[in-house]
C-alpha cells in the first residue's frame, strides 16, 4: 500500500521566507513521526530554495514551457530543477482564471517531464457545469488536452489533483462519494485513453480540505491524499490532517 500525499499549496499567502521555512519545518517534523504520509509543500517561487534545503520534497506552484529566452517574469523547470525542486503544479484553476489554456498547461507537463520533474495535474468543473451534467465531459477535455501526444511511459509519477472550482476556498467540499466517483472515471480515462496501469499513477483531491474532512477522503481506496489551500497555513490543522492521513493508510 503505498503513502498518503498530502500538499501544502501555500499559494501567495506566506509574507516572507521565515514565515515559510517555520511552517515547513513544522510539518516536516510531523511527517518525520509518520510513516504512511508523504508530506509536499508548495511555496512561492522565491522561498523554494530556502524550503528544499531544509529536506522537504518540494513543488513549483507553477512554472513556464521553455527552459530559456525573453519570457520576462516567467520560471523556468530547467532552473527549478536546478535548486532541487521535485515536484510542479500545473493546471490549477487559479491558473487557468489567468490565461492557462489546455494547450498552455500540455506544453507546460512537456516541459516538466523533459526536466525531471513531476507534474501534479490539476483539473476541475465549474458550479455551472457541474449544474448542468457537464462534469465529466469538462474533465475528460481537460485530461486529454493536457497529456495530449504525451507518451504514458514518461507519466509513470504523475499526480492527478481533482479539484473542483466551486470547491476551492468556498468551505464546500466534494461529498466523498461523488469524489470517488469522479475519480473512478479519471482513472478509467487514464487507463483506456494513455494506457496508463491502474498503479502508474496517483488520484488526489482539492477544494476546502480541512482536518474535519479529510478523513472522508482519504479512506477512499482510489484517494491517494489531497492538495490543500487555506488549512495548510493553519499549523495545528494541517499537522492534524497529516496525522489523520498516515492513519488512514494504517
Amino acid at each position: 500500500m503505498s503513502n498518503k500525499i498530502i500538499i501544502a499549496n501555500f499559494k501567495m499567502n506566506l509574507s516572507s521566507k521565515e514565515e515559510a521555512i517555520d511552517l515547513c519545518q513544522y510539518y516536516q517534523q510531523k511527517d518525520k513521526e509518520l510513516t504512511n504520509v508523504d508530506f509536499i509543500a508548495a511555496p512561492d517561487f522565491l522561498w523554494l530554495e530556502d524550503v528544499v534545503k531544509l529536506g522537504v520534497a518540494t513543488s513549483s506552484q507553477d512554472c513556464f514551457f521553455e527552459d530559456s529566452g525573453a519570457f520576462t517574469g516567467e520560471i523556468s523547470p530547467m532552473i527549478l530543477k536546478s535548486l532541487g525542486v521535485r515536484y510542479c503544479i500545473i493546471g490549477h484553476s487559479e491558473r487557468r482564471k489567468l490565461g492557462d489554456t489546455d494547450e498552455i498547461i500540455n506544453k507546460k507537463i512537456k516541459a516538466v517531464l523533459k526536466n525531471g520533474l513531476i507534474p501534479i495535474l490539476c483539473v476541475g468543473e465549474t458550479l455551472e457545469q457541474k449544474q448542468s451534467g457537464q462534469k465529466e465531459e469538462v474533465l475528460k477535455n481537460q485530461i486529454i488536452k493536457a497529456l495530449d501526444n504525451i507518451p504514458s511511459s514518461t507519466l509513470y509519477s504523475l499526480i492527478v489533483a481533482y479539484e473542483p472550482v466551486w470547491a476551492i476556498g468556498t468551505g464546500l467540499a466534494e461529498n466523498p462519494d461523488e469524489a470517488e466517483k469522479t475519480m473512478e472515471f479519471i482513472s478509467k480515462i487514464l487507463v483506456s485513453d494513455f494506457g496508463f496501469g491502474a498503479s502508474d499513477f496517483k488520484i488526489v483531491y482539492g477544494g476546502s480540505v480541512d482536518a474535519l474532512n479529510i478523513a472522508s477522503f482519504v479512506n477512499k481506496k482510489i484517494i491517494k491524499g489531497a492538495l490543500v489551500g487555506g488549512a495548510s497555513l493553519k499549523k495545528e490543522e494541517f499537522a492534524k490532517i497529516l496525522e489523520i492521513a498516515n492513519s488512514s493508510n494504517e
